[in-house]
């Protein structure tokens, strides 16, 4: 039986030839750290650490790779930005389609004495923008949202909310784990002050590692998530404050940097472009399908040119664990089923608590597997329910 991967939104797979190389080529034959040694290892691991910064920052059309940090993943880059600017009297506002990453910090931090707002989205997962000045407090300092759903695959008006942000002086801190390497982010027409990012998704890289792009501006006064080692001013107990060390203090991810920088080299390579239309070509095929199908129900908008290529469907009168689950054993394809960890976008969606199966494409899958797909979908749906 062939497997066939549909978990793309949860991470990428297979990764470009490339990644698994080069990480193999660092523990192989590089092996030093960055900024811990004067020999050879070191300054070839800082030319690939700073290479990746520089084409990150090619990625989100910002000018300083040194304002590229590394994280292990988009959850320590939100934490990091969250917990690092947000003090007790603020009050921020969130998309109801946060996932968890966002959300549990923010929770975290009420007990601290920081409030938010929810702007509702509607059924379709979008951001409802003419709702957004009545959640406006006297104390509000900054927007939060993600750039695309985990479970509907709704792209947000980030245009919109970059507007409303300038205009009334907040700071915009955008989730892009869903849309880095396959929507552009612009930084500099978005104005965004922080944009979070992982690696393990869109960007086609290894899991483990991720960051943050942030403004000269904005570095400046949020505070450091870690301090400690950085291999710079080693004779002073007092943490570095300029960038990038501010940020990074420990060991970095090398393997997973090298990793990330051949995946970058594929995207370039490729172009952002061209990966999401073979993405959304797969999506519109499946889409327009599975329309025809009785006792499914497709969650967000059919209209592709709006989305990304996250599927979520409910089986009615169906286990959603129990379909994806045959999907598995039954045809070797794997899915997601469940909260995907954003129980407020499926209250949104009007999909909690049973959740839904999510098919999730990468520009590597083909017609055949949705052919195979869709086949194995009417085979489970033309089983009695028992």
């Amino acid at each position: 039986m062939k497997n066939i991967y549909l978990d793309n939104g949860a991470t990428t797979f297979p990764k470009p030839e490339g990644v698994g190389q080069a990480m193999l080529h660092y523990l192989n034959h590089v092996g030093g750290n960055v900024g811990r040694g004067s020999y050879e290892a070191c300054f070839d691991a800082g030319n690939i650490v700073f290479e990746t910064r520089e084409m990150l920052a090619d990625l989100f059309d910002f000018s300083y790779p040194e304002n590229v940090i590394f994280t292990r993943n988009v959850t320590e880059s939100i934490n990091l930005v969250l917990k690092g600017f947000l003090k007790p009297g603020d009050h921020v506002l969130v998309s109801s389609m946060e996932h968890n990453a966002v959300m549990r910090p923010l929770n975290r931090l009420a007990g601290e004495g920081i409030t938010y707002s929810r702007i509702p989205c509607g059924r379709e997962g979008w951001l409802q923008t003419e709702n957004m000045e009545r959640y406006l407090k006297p104390n509000s300092n900054a927007v939060i949202i993600t750039h695309a759903s985990n479970v509907s695959g709704s792209i947000m008006p980030l245009q919109e909310v970059s507007d409303f942000c300038r205009r009334h002086g907040l700071r915009l801190i955008i989730d892009a784990a869903q849309t880095a390497g396959v929507v552009p982010v612009s930084m500099q027409k978005l104005k965004a002050d922080a944009v979070c990012f992982t690696g393990h998704k869109g960007l086609l890289g290894p899991q483990g590692i991720g960051g943050v792009v942030l403004t000269p501006e904005f570095s400046k006064v949020v505070k450091p998530f870690t301090e400690g080692g950085t291999g710079s001013l080693s004779d002073e107990e007092v943490h570095p404050d300029y960038m990038p060390d501010k940020f990074e203090a420990g060991t970095l991810n090398l393997p997973g940097i090298y990793g990330l920088h051949a995946a970058l080299q594929y995207i370039e390579k490729t172009g952002v472009s061209r990966i999401h239309s073979m993405e959304m070509e797969l999506t519109s095929e499946f889409i327009a399908r599975v329309s025809h199908m009785s006792g499914v129900r497709i969650v967000g908008s059919m209209d592709t040119n709006c989305r990304t290529a996250v599927v979520s469907l409910v089986f009615q009168n169906r286990d959603q664990g129990r379909v994806c689950h045959q999907l598995q054993k039954g045809y070797g394809i794997m899915t997601r089923s469940g909260m995907h960890c954003a129980p407020s976008a499926h209250r949104t969606l009007g999909t909690f608590p049973e959740g839904t199966v999510r098919f999730s494409f990468g520009h590597y899958n083909t017609k055949e597997e949705i052919d195979d797909t869709i086949k194995a979908l009417i085979e489970i749906l033309s089983t009695p329910l028992s």
